[in-house]
């Protein structure tokens, strides 16, 4: 098996969490890839380094799992890297909530065990795409979470125009607009009052962020919708963020938003399912009561 690991490697206990997977895979016979920032970090720790390792250089890899070591940030990084491959990823979270990296540091071992004997699932989590009218060019143009559309400026709001299958439907006066998928909702979408959605739900939601209407709410719409919006500015610009990558665009550049033609699969091990994940993380339906 080849096996693509992705690590955040800030905090002084993330060399033990990389060791003890090294030393898992030691003496067997899984190839071990590294993405280049890992490589030069474990090449100051040499005895933690697995035989069989590859460097991972460029986009162009092959493998059979990817192991995202971090938080939900590092596993948005490992989704970009894998992108259309089809590579299931393994979050292992060394960071806070971790959400998308939901194997806690204790359960490292446990669950690689699972994830070689085969008793694990993947999920499929869709992904969004963004196009501009003037044809500017992204690096990676898709986004697991959610695409951003913020003010520039730290005084006034910006109005979006948004179009949905090409009927106008709202023109938003705020600080910015979330359109984020299944995924994202307990993300970004969380913190501005976004409603918590399934993984398996096919919908996309639009979330004002700061909105100057107080009757204008986050708003669910089907996954296979065109979104299109217009933003108007004082600055004469705004800030487009894809998974937290982001651009400052002119304001009479115009964004299509789709879903993207491919999906990310999530490993999911140890009985680890969505609403556990809720109810350990957020304490959600958690009654002090009982």
């Amino acid at each position: 098996m080849r096996i693509a690991i992705f690590a955040n490697t800030r905090g002084p206990e993330i060399i033990a969490h990389i060791t003890a997977i090294f030393n898992f895979f030691r003496n067997s016979a899984n190839c071990i890839l590294l993405e280049k920032t890992l490589f030069d970090f474990v090449r100051s720790h040499p005895d933690c380094c697995p035989e069989h390792t590859e460097v991972i250089e460029e986009t162009k890899f092959e493998a059979d799992l990817a192991l995202s070591i971090g938080g939900d940030g590092t596993f948005l990084n490992t989704a970009a890297r894998v992108g259309d491959k089809g590579i299931p990823v393994l979050g292992i979270n060394t960071g806070r909530l971790g959400f998308l990296a939901d194997v806690a540091t204790e359960n490292i071992i446990p669950a690689l065990r699972e994830v070689l004997t085969g008793n694990y699932h993947t999920e499929e989590r869709t992904l969004l795409q963004v196009e501009t009218s003037d044809g500017t060019s992204f690096e990676n143009p898709f986004a697991l979470n959610e695409i951003s559309v913020l003010k520039q400026d730290s005084s006034s709001m910006i109005s979006i125009n948004a179009h949905l299958n090409s009927e106008a439907i709202h023109t938003y006066q705020a600080d910015g607009l979330l359109i984020s998928t299944p995924t994202g909702s307990t993300a970004y979408s969380l913190s501005v009052g976004g409603p918590i959605v399934v993984p398996q739900a096919q919908n996309f939601l639009l979330s004002p962020v700061a909105s100057h209407s107080l009757n204008v709410r986050p708003l669910i719409v089907p996954d296979d919708w065109v979104i299109d919006l217009e933003v108007k500015s004082r600055s004469k610009c705004y800030q487009l963020s894809i998974d937290g990558r982001s651009v400052i665009l002119n304001d009479n550049i115009k964004l299509r938003i789709t879903k993207a033609p491919y999906t990310i699969k999530i490993v999911k091990v140890l009985n680890q399912t969505f609403f556990t994940t809720l109810k350990n993380k957020l304490m959600w339906g958690m009654d002090k009561r009982n």
